[in-house]
């Protein structure tokens, strides 16, 4: 019996392990049945109208610059100002030798009184020749030379006005002046140092730096497309109002504004200069800096501002998001998103107004799933079942 009843034994066993297992099995199609669809958040989403951002390269350029040239010759005796120091229009920089300019006035000075003295001779003259020509006493001819003598000797002095004219006015070069009011820089000429009025170098660039300008480079492409854009009506031109992002990436802590742009494109670069105005009360920018220019250069409207959580990617890299269906649903949808703003993506085609988003619960999405949309602002326990769900799976198990 005990040799014949082993392969007894081994049946009921297997018998024993194929009801477990069918237990098990059963077990496991209850819970599935009693799976609840996965929960996500979404967001609501209607069309405003959205700044389109710009970013470019751009460099400093003083407001006014001024090279302080002579305009006679001559040997300069003295420097009168500090080398990188402010100065103000009008205030005195070199003084020039003097001397002969200051002789020439006085030649130019004599020769104007003896013109004029002469000139009141021949009018003495004349005026004493008419009654006699008007009686015959002398002949018409004799007035009328003595007349034109006259006219002769007020323009020779009307000469010599003009040259003593010129000769204070050499006179007042010798003083070199400040044209405009800015930072002047260093200078190659001292006191004994030969100028002359056709000379290559200046003697000093002055520069006003407050405010200032700073010149962007825009693609010629990019201005054209915006400019188609905006003739379409698909955008409206954006603000005039720009911020600075200085070399070390901080941002500058005043706001410019764009005054024009040039009329022509560089041949070299490819690219159209715009220019903008800055305040700089402190001194903060200096002519030639390299910064970032940020500004709205447009406006585009209808366009979406979707959370980037919910914007997705194929392998051909175009975009998609999923929408909840009116039968509560996942529904997949391409839309095209090519850039972002702050947290958002902005859709510009493929949603309309009112369409709900999902936001949350993305990890194993399908199309066409069931599932039970919550608001994205909701407190939720998003993509995880409720514990009753799980209580059957675990009893059979």
């Amino acid at each position: 019996m005990h040799v014949n009843g082993r392969p007894m034994l081994r049946l009921g066993a297997i018998c024993v392990a194929v009801a477990l297992l069918a237990g098990c099995s059963a077990s496991e199609d209850e819970g599935g049945g009693n799976r609840q669809a996965p929960q996500v958040g979404y967001v609501v989403v209607q069309p405003s109208s959205v700044p389109v951002p710009i970013e470019l390269g751009a460099r400093t350029v003083a407001f006014e610059t001024s090279e302080v040239r002579p305009q006679i010759n001559g040997l300069i005796r003295r420097r009168l100002f500090e080398q990188g120091g402010y100065v103000r229009a009008g205030q005195p920089l070199f003084q020039i030798d003097s001397s002969l300019y200051q002789a020439a006035v006085d030649q130019a000075s004599a020769n104007l009184a003896s013109a004029r003295a002469s000139a009141e001779a021949a009018k003495v003259k004349a005026e004493r020749f008419k009654p006699l020509a008007e009686m015959e006493a002398i002949a018409k001819q004799d007035y009328t030379d003595a007349a034109a003598q006259a006219r002769v000797a007020n323009a020779v002095v009307a000469q010599n006005s003009a040259a003593l004219e010129t000769a204070r006015i050499n006179l007042r070069y010798t003083t070199i002046t400040a044209p405009i009011s800015g930072r002047i820089g260093r200078t190659l000429f001292t006191a004994g140092a030969l100028v002359n009025a056709n000379q290559a170098d200046p003697l000093a660039v002055i520069q006003r730096s407050d405010p200032i300008y700073v010149d962007m480079q825009q693609s010629s492409a990019e201005l054209t497309a915006l400019r188609q854009s905006i003739a379409a009506g698909g955008v409206l031109p954006g603000s005039t109002s720009v911020r600075l992002l200085l070399e070390d990436g901080s941002t500058y802590g005043f706001a410019g504004t764009i005054e024009f742009s040039e009329a022509v494109v560089s041949e070299e670069t490819g690219t159209v200069t715009l220019r903008a105005r800055f305040p700089n009360p402190q001194g903060t920018l200096l002519p030639g800096m390299f910064v970032k220019a940020v500004f709205d250069q447009a406006v585009e409207q209808n366009a979406f501002r979707v959370p980037q959580a919910a914007i997705q990617r194929d392998f051909d890299g175009s975009a998609f998001v999923y929408l909840v269906g009116k039968d509560k649903k996942a529904q997949r949808r391409k839309v095209t998103a090519d850039r972002t703003l702050g947290s958002d993506w902005i859709v510009t085609a493929g949603l309309k107004p009112g369409e709900q988003v999902i936001t949350q619960g993305l990890g194993n999405l399908r199309q066409g799933q069931p599932i039970r949309p919550v608001a994205a602002s909701a407190a939720q326990r998003v993509g995880a079942p409720k514990d009753g769900a799980a209580a059957p799976a675990a009893k059979g198990n």
